[in-house]
């Protein structure tokens, strides 16, 4: 599963609460096959604090605050799961905007685990098939997705995976579709 990734711009949108495995080792992934990864946070913090079991984890280093974050410098977009993380984004009309930007440019858009509530909260899980955690099927499915239970789903620009065991095809799904 070695990548060519050198040049491509990965963004990740998360803030605290996320799935550290789900933040962590994608980047580590995708930076390994030559992708530049930026991990962009709402506010000014200079870190994020993960989740890990039941209890915090660590923290990662914001590369950049959502305020000046451009998604026309990425060429994709992954949003790590979590229960914390993407319910605190969905409220974030900044985040939500942020997201639906790469929708609309055709970029892909990497969600996993409960990243997907990110896609039901800006319209873009309408109309494609996607799977998540299994607590979100109502949700995307009441969305007008149709949820399957996959370790991994790509319809158009939208890969979506179930849970952290699910990383390394989610990456390299991603690395497929920024290869492509």
């Amino acid at each position: 599963m070695a990548h060519a990734l050198d040049g491509k711009q990965v963004a990740i949108l998360a803030t605290d609460g996320f799935e550290q495995s789900e933040l962590q080792e994608p980047k580590r992934l995708l930076e390994t096959w030559g992708a530049t990864v930026t991990v962009i946070a709402p506010g000014d913090a200079s870190q994020i604090r993960g989740w890990k079991g039941k209890d915090w984890g660590e923290s990662v280093a914001v590369d950049q605050a959502l305020a000046a974050a451009k998604p026309d410098a990425y060429h994709a977009l992954v949003l790590p799961g979590g229960v914390i993380n993407p319910d605190k984004l969905r409220i974030d009309t900044q985040a939500v905007d942020f997201i639906k930007a790469f929708g609309a440019a055709g970029k892909p858009v990497a969600a996993i685990c409960h990243g997907p509530w990110l896609l039901v909260e800006s319209g873009l899980a309408k109309g494609h098939a996607v799977t998540s955690w299994p607590s979100l099927k109502t949700d995307l499915t009441n969305a007008g997705a149709q949820w399957r239970d996959a370790e991994v789903v790509v319809d158009g620009n939208l890969i979506t995976s179930r849970k952290p065991d699910d990383i390394p095809a989610f990456a390299d799904a991603v690395a497929k579709a920024l290869a492509g």
